[in-house]
């Protein structure tokens, strides 16, 4: 069965090239809720043709998410492939159209992260489905918000994820990944947590700033040097990306606010980071200033387990049995769902999506032939789990 799933993958590949550039022409940046729905919307069609078992989780502020799942009267446990429809730029940045593409890329908001390994898991699913494949269920999660920390506080979107995705036998993570199948699968990602810094100076006029008033700005200044010196690249690192603060030249600053972006492998290290940072927030630099610290989003770190590593263990079996390379343990910066999942005690593999470079940017691309590779991977695993 497998051989004729894998023709069914290359019987069908073409058409969804076509999907691929379809759905990243449907420019979805997260906190514009209508163009994210259009995405899902499109999803949706492509499963009501199937007679695919549809569940929306409705959001008010931003895209609805979706559960899609083939089978869902099998008695067997489930398997989960989960990616995101939202992207990063302002509606527009890619030019009109947004996608293009030569005889080896598609370029595109969301080629690579993450429209592309959606598309190939839908792919999968599809070859699976015109072969017959009945043995177990198999969900599409879509995510809407991933790209500013999957719902901020309440998570409400991934929080939908872990409870649809508990009792699964294997989750399968859609993000992309840089180079040709550059060999590994991610079981490591860092954490990310984000935190306002608020200032509270005293004003005066400029000319009496010698003797009077505490210029907010200023302490802020102190705060972020000591910050920004926490830049490890195999551990910590903090960036402040974003300040405000002062209301005219001519006053000294009676409040300044700035955010600061923190990346860690370890709770440990996001504990010690949080006490680093408390200690700041509390030296007063400037005498009249005080500063309160608010921790804005937390997306926890994906750190290695033995779950994940005999999912990954096992997918090998399932490769050099069907032809494919074998993957190694990787280990990705950035943050993604998989973290949350993995933190729920559920198998993950992530970034099993397409290959692509300069995800983020505007020069965002993906590897087409990487899309028939990631969905043979996909089907080898839901088949031989």
């Amino acid at each position: 069965m497998q051989k004729a799933i894998f023709d069914e993958i290359d019987r069908l590949n073409s058409t969804y090239i076509d999907v691929w550039e379809a759905v990243c022409n449907i420019e979805s940046p997260s906190n514009d809720k209508a163009s994210v729905d259009r995405v899902g919307a499109y999803f949706r069609k492509l499963a009501e043709k199937r007679n695919w078992k549809i569940e929306v989780f409705e959001q008010e502020r931003f895209g609805d998410v979706i559960c899609i799942t083939m089978n869902p009267g099998s008695a067997n446990q489930p398997i989960a492939l989960s990616g995101h429809m939202d992207t990063v730029h302002p509606i527009g940045s890619f030019g009109t159209p947004a996608v293009w593409r030569d005889e080896t890329r598609l370029y595109g908001p969301g080629a690579m992260d993450c429209k592309g390994g959606v598309v190939a898991g839908f792919l999968a699913m599809d070859a699976l489905h015109n072969c017959g494949f009945k043995a177990r269920p198999i969900m599409m999660l879509l995510q809407s918000n991933e790209e500013i920390g999957s719902g901020l506080k309440n998570k409400a979107p991934i929080k939908y994820i872990c409870q649809k995705a508990k009792d699964v036998i294997a989750f399968l993570n859609l993000e992309g990944h840089e180079g040709f199948f550059d060999g590994k699968a991610c079981l490591i990602r860092k954490g990310i947590a984000g935190f306002k810094f608020s200032i509270q100076g005293v004003e005066t006029h400029a000319s009496y700033c010698a003797r009077e008033g505490a210029s907010a700005i200023r302490e802020a200044a102190y705060k972020i040097i000591e910050i920004e010196k926490i830049k490890d690249n195999e551990g910590v690192t903090c960036n402040c990306g974003v300040i405000s603060g002062g209301t005219a030249t001519n006053t000294v600053p009676g409040k300044c606010e700035f955010r600061v972006d923190v990346r860690f492998y370890t709770q440990e290290q996001y504990e010690n980071t949080v006490a680093f940072l408390q200690k700041i927030a509390d030296i007063e630099y400037v005498s009249g200033c005080s500063c309160t610290m608010e921790l804005t989003n937390l997306r926890s770190a994906m750190e290695l387990n033995e779950r994940n590593v005999a999912l990954l263990n096992k997918a090998n079996e399932l490769f050099a049995k069907n032809g494919l390379s074998e993957l190694e343990i990787g280990m990705r910066t950035g943050g993604s769902d998989a973290s949350d999942v993995a933190s729920c005690g559920i198998a993950c593999i992530d970034s099993i999506g397409v290959a692509g470079e300069r995800a983020h940017s505007v020069e965002e691309y993906g590897v087409i032939s990487s899309l028939a590779e990631s969905a043979k991977r996909i089907a080898s695993i839901i088949c031989g789990i």
